[in-house]
Order: structure tokens, then C-alpha cells, then sequence
């Protein structure tokens, strides 16, 4: 019997030569991607955490500065005097004197109504009064003499007195046909042209006198306490925005309005150059109390966080927040009433972006100007204009430019 033995299969001997090839390349791939991880967990631990990087600031110490508490309030120009003159009787127009814009004085003449019958009526009137008197006291020297009766005497005495009443009727119808200025002042509006025929009461002129000009405020219940008569204030006009006039109180309602719960005031502002005029919008600065050696801080180095108002100072290279209590606001600056002290570092660039406990970079205000002149710049002066970063868009161009 023969047997025959079949050659090895060739596959079989091939599997392992090819599963000990992919497992050597398995293992030089894992050493590979070892080494970049290990490079990279280097470089961050040589890279402190962002944490740790201290923030760049300006501060400024806190000083003692005098702060005026300001109530503003707004209210229209009105006239000294504005006087409506209507006609006392009615005729027709022979004169009209002034035109619109003419200055005219008290008294002055500005228009005749229907003078021709009233200075004839007048000069008969004069005429018979004068008889009259003449009549009388002829009359008085004959009865003297027992030359006439009593009767007689008392008779022309009555008819003295008859035309007397005659001659003031006649002088006051003259009179009202005369239209005069009660005031001195400008001719605002003229309302009649010659030959016209006017009613008694009908308007004849508007006359105003802007000398001195008058502002009416409302003043709320809480600050009237403040107010007192004669009390000088300080007069802004909108037409004139860079201009301040003086005023003075001239008068405090005693009484408040029901609805507003608030008391008329009334301002008067010397006007002698005519440049306010009525119907101007203007503001009335009252000033309610002066607070010297005020802490104060400007408005723009106040955070709000979640409600509650905080300040940032510096301590020793670390940003502490300050819970605030603000009293008024002067400017742009508040009074501080609780949470911060005189002589504390206040942080006023770069306190949006610090927390309590961060470390951060401080530099004085003055030092993050170069080439500017701060000799005569007080940064926690009353003097709004005279402030460094007086406003959040300077600040944040300062805050840039120190970084």
C-alpha cells in the first residue's frame, strides 16, 4: 500500500510572519505619538496659567475734595412785564405811532382812536365850564350886595357843577381815545393799521419788558426745605450752552400743587442786553448744601455688580472690591458715604476686568500720560473739566495705551 504525504500549506506557514509584522508597527506607532504629547505637556507647564498674570491699572489716591449737591431744574422765560393794551372804546383808528420791535416808554402815545369828535366834544365842554364859573361867581357878588336872590345863587351853582361833570366826560372820553403804554418796554405785536374800525376792548398792541426775565420752576416737596427768598442761584440757558447768568429767588409757593406735590418757584435773571428772550427753555441750578473733606470717587470707576455697587483699590499689589453707599452726585464725580477711605489707592482704568484677590499692575494716573502737563490737574478735584479721564472713552483709550 503506498501512502502519499501533500506538500505544507503555504498560508499557514505566512499568518504569523504577518501578524508579528503588524504588531512592530503597532508599538513604533504608540512610541511615536508619545514624544509630541510629551513636548507639549512641557510647554505648558512652562506657560504660567492665565490666572497668575497681573492686570494692568491706573490708580489714583483718594483725597479730600469740597462737593456741592446741585439740584437742576428746568423751566421757561417769561417777561417782567407783559401787558396786553386794548382799545377802551371803539372808533376809528387816525394814528398808530410805533411799529413792531420799537422801544416805547410808559406813558407814550401808540395809537388815536376817533379824536376829531372827542376834542370837539371836549372844547364844547371846556366852554360851557367855563361860562359856568363865570355865571358863579358873578352870580355869588350880587347876592352879596342883596342884589339877587338865593334861589338864583343856588341855581347857577348847580349848573357849575352840571358842567364840571361835562368837562370830565368829555376829558375821559378824550382820554380813552388815546391808547398809552403802561409799561416801558418793546411792542412784541401790533394788532391795528389806520383806519381801522376797532370795539370797545378789541387789542390795540402786546407790549413786553424783558429788563429782567422770570423762570418758574417746580420744586420737589423733599428739597423746598433748602429754599429761602433772595437765595442766589445759578441760570443756564439752552440757546446758550457754554453761558451762566445769576439769578435770585423771588418767590416760594406756600402751597404745593396737589397733583405734582410740588411748589412753584420763581426766578428773576437780569437781562439788560435782551439776549434771553421769552419762551427760551432755561435751567435753575439750586444749590442745596456745600460738603467739604467729601471722599468721593468719579462715576466712571464704579462697577455694578449684580445691583450692588463696588470699587476696586489696590493693597499691595492686589485688587480688594469695596461695597459702596453713594450720597449725591456732583458732576462726574459721587460722594462716597461708606466703603471707601482717604488715602486708599482707588483703581479708575482697568477695574472692569479685576475680581477681588487678582493681582494687578498698578500705575499712577499721572505716569500713564507721558509728555502731558498734570502740574495743575487735581484727578479727585471738584472742577469737572479739569479732571484726568473725566469720561469711560478716555479711559479706555488710556488703559490701552499703558498696555
Amino acid at each position: 500500500m503506498f501512502h502519499f504525504h501533500s506538500p505544507p500549506n503555504r498560508a499557514s506557514r505566512t499568518w504569523p510572519a504577518l501578524l508579528l509584522c503588524l504588531f512592530a508597527a503597532l508599538l513604533l506607532s504608540a512610541c511615536g505619538d508619545d514624544q509630541p504629547d510629551a513636548t507639549a505637556q512641557a510647554q505648558a507647564e512652562s506657560t504660567p496659567p492665565p490666572s497668575s498674570r497681573a492686570v494692568s491699572v491706573l490708580v489714583t489716591e483718594v483725597r479730600p475734595v469740597t462737593l456741592r449737591d446741585v439740584l437742576t431744574l428746568p423751566g421757561a422765560t417769561e417777561p417782567q412785564h407783559d401787558v396786553t393794551v386794548s382799545a377802551e372804546r371803539g372808533g376809528r383808528v387816525e394814528w398808530v405811532g410805533p411799529t413792531e420791535g420799537d422801544s416805547v416808554r410808559q406813558g407814550e402815545i401808540i395809537a388815536k382812536i376817533d379824536m376829531d369828535k372827542a376834542e370837539a366834544d371836549l372844547a364844547k365842554a371846556r366852554s360851557a365850564y367855563e361860562l359856568a364859573v363865570k355865571q358863579a361867581k358873578r352870580r355869588k357878588q350880587l347876592r352879596a350886595k342883596n342884589l339877587l336872590s338865593q334861589e338864583e345863587l343856588d341855581q347857577a351853582n348847580t349848573d357849575l357843577e352840571s358842567a364840571t361833570s361835562d368837562l370830565t366826560q368829555a376829558q375821559v372820553y378824550y382820554d380813552q381815545g388815546l391808547v398809552a403804554s403802561p409799561i416801558s418796554g418793546r411792542v412784541n405785536d401790533l394788532a391795528v393799521d389806520p383806519g381801522e374800525y376797532l370795539n370797545t376792548g378789541q387789542a390795540v398792541a402786546e407790549l413786553v419788558n424783558i429788563s429782567r426775565i422770570r423762570i418758574y420752576v417746580n420744586v420737589p416737596e423733599l428739597d423746598v426745605r433748602y429754599l429761602h427768598v433772595g437765595q442766589r442761584v445759578k441760570v443756564t440757558v439752552d440757546a446758550y450752552p457754554n453761558e451762566v447768568w445769576d439769578g435770585e429767588v423771588d418767590f416760594v409757593a406756600y402751597k404745593a400743587d396737589e397733583s405734582t406735590k410740588t411748589f412753584r418757584t420763581r426766578v428773576v435773571v437780569d437781562n439788560d442786553d435782551s439776549r434771553i428772550r421769552p419762551g427760551m427753555l432755561a435751567r435753575v441750578r439750586l444749590e442745596r448744601r456745600v460738603v467739604k473733606d467729601a471722599v468721593s470717587a468719579p462715576l466712571f470707576a464704579i462697577v455694578d455688580k449684580g445691583g450692588e455697587r463696588i470699587l476696586f483699590v489696590e493693597e499691595n499689589g492686589v485688587a480688594r472690591s469695596r461695597a459702596i453707599e453713594i450720597g449725591f452726585i456732583d458732576g462726574d464725580r459721587a460722594q462716597i458715604l461708606h466703603g471707601l477711605k482717604l488715602g486708599e489707592q482707588l483703581i479708575v482704568s482697568g477695574q472692569d476686568a479685576v475680581e477681588e484677590g487678582v493681582s494687578v499692575e498698578a500705575q499712577p494716573v499721572g505716569d500713564a500720560l507721558p509728555g502731558a502737563d498734570l502740574s495743575e490737574v487735581d484727578p479727585n478735584g471738584a472742577d469737572p473739566e479739569s479732571r484726568i479721564l473725566s469720561t469711560p472713552e478716555q479711559h479706555a483709550a488710556t488703559a490701552g495705551g499703558s498696555e
